[in-house]
């Protein structure tokens, strides 16, 4: 008999997980109690920008597996129980608010059936999931819970979901195991790493994972302050160390750091939950890793100055880029719109262009300009900011674009122009981390 399957919370997590899970042929039923959400998910629309998600959606609703409800009673029947709520960071200090992760449990677990597996995918300090299981079998000692830790990147969810780097579950019985290898049954057939570990362990994974990027990250930016005040070019350094196979090249792009929904705040609730048990010194380290990633931010702002006036005031500055990153319109903890509203702030005048993140930007910060063209956005500009490494913008044709501002200086937050290209058309080209000679 084929599982079913309900998944808790359809956010971005939540939304793909269902459409995947239904891809694979099982029946999944999606709930959350924002009822405009779930009418937006039935309808076959996400509420986000995710490249191929929402054709998924779509097909998998045409085919009768995958359904959406706010009502909890619809899940009594279902095998298999994936809570993907949001984590995110408390208001007055670096933890996560779990709220959400046990008003999930508590909705579902007195109706569940027995024998039911439930199944933690959000993102919680350590210790939460023996919290959780400990009341759910309070609650309904017939069920179990396990946990498997996503690792989502944005841009590419349907790929991460479907094909998997490795499969993390936590579990405290064969049987739990069981259940999730039949989940991942196709995944384990293309000989994905399976790896079976406690709870602790598996809910450790993700945040260190977490945690290691963004360390390397912020190392290299570390060393484009460092190329700065030496003379030398981040990029070739980078280039360098990367042949090194212990190193690698991945996430060695110096530039403005990380944003997001994700590493911000994991790495902070990280430190915070290092302090509850008292080994605060071993993550100790990450405060200076977000440090200097805010720091990368401040040096951008430092450059415009550096190219235009100490004094901003009614400057024009075109931003390319508002989400934290390519392939999202996820704004949240924007480097690019930090960036946007802090020179605003300055007294410059701000137009911002991003071919999917518009609409969020707005939201968040509607005193910012903003522009649906290229063109539109760069008219008429003293400097233009490249701050989201989009394929457009890495596509410009600097010889056009020269035509439209008052200010041939382009500063790349990025990494990502060719500078070659740029100044041969004419351009002042500086970046983070190189000799802007």
């Amino acid at each position: 008999m084929t599982l079913k399957i309900s998944v808790i919370g359809t956010g971005y997590l939540g939304a793909t997980h269902a459409a995947c899970m239904s891809s694979l042929g099982f029946e999944v039923i999606g709930i959350d109690v924002d009822p405009a959400k779930i009418e937006s998910l039935a309808a076959g629309t996400i509420p986000f920008y995710e490249p191929g998600l929402q054709e998924l959606l779509q097909s998998e609703l045409a085919s009768g597996r995958l359904s959406f409800s706010a009502d909890f009673n619809t899940i009594k029947d279902c095998d298999v129980h994936f809570i993907c709520v949001g984590t995110p960071q408390v208001k007055d200090g670096l933890a996560a608010d779990l709220t959400y992760v046990f008003g999930a449990l508590r909705s579902i677990a007195p109706i569940i059936k027995d024998g039911s597996l439930v199944v933690g995918k959000s993102t919680v300090p350590v210790g939460t999931a023996a919290k959780m299981r400990e009341e759910l079998l309070t609650v309904n000692p017939s069920t179990d819970l396990a946990w498997n830790p996503e690792f989502l990147r944005e841009g590419f969810a349907v790929e991460d979901t479907l094909k998997p780097n490795r499969l993390v579950v936590g579990v405290t019985n064969d049987r739990a195991e069981e259940i999730l290898r039949e989940v991942y049954a196709k995944s384990l057939t293309e000989e994905t790493p399976w790896v079976v570990a406690d709870l602790p362990t598996a809910e450790l994974v993700k945040v260190a994972a977490n945690s290691f990027l963004a360390t390397k990250i912020s190392f290299i930016n570390a060393m484009a302050e460092i190329c700065e005040a030496a003379g030398g070019d981040v990029t070739v350094l980078a280039k360098a160390i990367g042949y090194d196979p212990r190193i690698g090249s991945r996430f060695l792009q110096a530039g403005i750091g990380f944003g997001g929904g994700c590493l911000p705040k994991d790495i902070r609730a990280f430190m915070a939950r290092s302090q509850e048990l008292g080994a605060q010194q071993a993550l100790e380290f990450l405060r200076e890793i977000d440090s200097i990633n805010l720091r990368a931010r401040t040096r951008m702002i430092d450059l415009v100055r550096k190219d235009l006036s100490e004094d901003l005031r009614g400057k024009k500055i075109a931003v390319l880029g508002a989400a934290f990153k390519p392939d999202s319109d996820d704004v949240r903890d924007s480097p690019a719109l930090d960036i946007a509203v802090q020179i605003q702030g300055a007294g410059a005048l701000v137009t911002v262009h991003d071919p999917k993140a518009i609409e969020n930007a707005a939201k968040r910060f509607p005193t910012l300009g903003f522009a649906e063209s290229i063109e539109e956005c760069v008219a008429g500009a003293d400097l233009v900011l490249h701050l989201t490494e989009w394929k457009i913008y890495r596509e410009i044709d600097p010889t056009a674009l020269i035509k439209l501002v008052a200010n041939a200086i382009v500063i790349d937050g990025r990494n990502a122009l060719d500078r070659d290209k740029w100044r041969n058309a004419g351009w002042k080209f500086r970046a983070l981390g190189r000799s802007n000679i």
